[in-house]
């Protein structure tokens, strides 16, 4: 199965007093860019959280937001940091006789000064922790696969619809081809013989010219290999997995073969079914960008 790139996951769960929230989403992106928001607290668990994504998604631009609420109460301890805070009354005390200027010291203005508070947190086992984390991070990535293979599924089926669309324009071409090169060929030996009728060149010559310049034309080879390019793309398909890339550099591969036949090309009608192939390929291209 092919996954999309796009996707929203979300898991929650309580435990040792402690509310986890993970939520997961990702949009397109060449590569794999995994950005990890979770509480300072708990920054221990951003690699094995990194890794944990690794296994999931190859490719997007992935966001993962990490809460936890402490229902407890009891996972941080903060106290005054008295020395410190005495030695800055100290200071703003002198600072007022000394200088004479106001003074307008309070409680709201001392708890803004760096290091007034000490925070310790109480002692956990942080493994224990980062498994809880990872628990629910599972959960929300389940959840995050499942929206990408329900629309993975979709795009499939459009892409398959429109190779089976591209493969009835190309039996078109196919159809046409020889009729095209016969009337190239007919008309240039016209012309050949216009030129040439004041000369004494054989009429063998001008009907072999001729046959070479009409050769040029044919489209069968390039036919062959859209063929081939398209039968790559339902196997690729059909294996799934991470195809994304591989999908571009056929596409790339696709589009060359139109656009030669496009220019080979000499006849109205066939112009024509390029067109439409080049606007199935495009079609096919912008699906291929949401694709993993």
């Amino acid at each position: 199965m092919i996954k999309s790139m796009t996707g929203y996951g979300r898991a929650c769960r309580s435990c040792d007093g402690r509310e986890i929230t993970v939520e997961v989403r990702s949009v397109n992106n060449r590569y794999l860019d995994c950005n990890i928001k979770l509480p300072r607290l708990y920054s221990y668990a951003e690699d094995r959280l990194k890794q944990l994504v690794k296994e999931h998604v190859s490719r997007g631009k992935v966001d993962v937001f990490v809460t936890v609420v402490n229902t407890t109460g009891d996972s941080v301890q903060i106290s005054l940091n008295r020395p410190v805070l005495e030695g800055y009354l100290a200071a703003m005390t002198s600072m007022v006789s000394d200088y004479h200027v106001q003074n307008d010291i309070s409680a709201t203005a001392l708890a803004r000064l760096p290091d007034v508070f000490l925070v310790q947190k109480a002692d956990v086992d942080e493994e224990a922790q980062a498994q809880e984390i990872l628990q629910t991070a599972e959960e929300a990535l389940q959840q995050y696969d499942a929206m990408r293979i329900a629309e993975g599924k979709a795009m499939e089926q459009d892409l398959t619809n429109r190779r089976a669309t591209i493969l009835g324009l190309v039996s078109q071409v196919e159809a046409r081809s020889p009729v095209t090169v016969a009337e190239y060929r007919a008309r240039l030996q016209a012309k050949m013989q216009e030129v040439l009728s004041s000369t004494s060149i054989e009429e063998s010559r001008i009907l072999t010219e001729a046959a070479i310049f009409a050769d040029k034309i044919a489209v069968d080879e390039e036919t062959v290999r859209l063929r081939s390019h398209l039968n790559q793309l339902a196997s690729m398909l059909s294996a799934g997995g991470a195809i994304g890339r591989k999908l571009d550099f056929l596409l790339q591969e696709m589009n060359r073969e139109a656009n030669t036949i496009g220019s080979k090309g000499n006849d109205l009608e066939q112009a024509r079914t390029v067109v439409d192939i080049k606007a199935e390929l495009e079609k096919i291209r912008e699906q291929t960008q949401n694709i993993e």
